[in-house]
């Protein structure tokens, strides 16, 4: 379940940065009862900039596919090694 808490607690930073590093989520941040901001630990944010990249990744493959835009594996290893001298 998400952590929801006033923008007045950030006050306690030790506090809160306990709380990053001890959720496996993102803690959000209210102002005047809206959502303001998230906050996480940095692990959490590398983790999840690592996630996007790899989704990037797949969508970018997933494309190429549909256009036709692929090689048999057999091939591309091929001309690595002769590129590479492998």
């Amino acid at each position: 379940m998400p952590q929801i808490i006033p923008i007045k607690d950030l006050k306690n930073t030790s506090e809160i940065s306990e709380m990053c590093h001890k959720a496996d989520e993102p803690i959000y941040i209210t102002k005047n009862g809206y959502g303001d901001m998230v906050i996480m630990s940095m692990e959490n944010y590398e983790d999840t900039i690592r996630k996007l990249s790899i989704y990037r990744e797949l969508e970018v493959s997933e494309q190429q596919i549909v256009e036709g835009r692929t090689k048999d594996a057999r091939s591309s290893l091929s001309s690595m090694k002769e590129k590479y001298g492998l």
